[in-house]
């Protein structure tokens, strides 16, 4: 069986609660490399510029943890928001999906 590397997040779905419009927010979606060769990450997609992830440019060791971070821009983004993010990788399952809520409240 050939060699696969292989996420497995913390948490795939993180909750941010409520945010003052402008506000920009920072997130850390931590995993580790359940697989038996090294995981690397090429790419990201998201739906708006308004999201950014910065994500190690190094190879994951087997076993070894690292994490996304996560950047939200909430100006201009008033309400509910439920923000998808696609990781493409060397992983078995690519692209993995991971994602944020959070609600964007607008200052009196």
């Amino acid at each position: 069986m050939a060699q696969q590397a292989e996420f497995k997040f913390n948490d795939k779905t993180i909750r941010l609660g409520k945010v003052a419009e402008g506000e920009v927010v920072t997130t850390s979606f931590v995993f580790k490399n359940t697989g038996d060769s090294p995981l690397i990450i090429s790419d990201y997609k998201v739906a708006c510029t308004c999201t950014k992830v910065i994500f190690p440019k190094e190879p994951i060791l087997p076993g070894k943890e690292a994490a996304l971070e996560v950047t939200f821009d909430s100006a201009e983004k008033i309400g509910y928001q439920d923000r998808s993010i696609e990781i493409y990788s060397n992983a078995k399952k690519s692209p993995e999906k991971i994602r944020f809520t959070l609600t964007v409240i607008k200052e009196k």
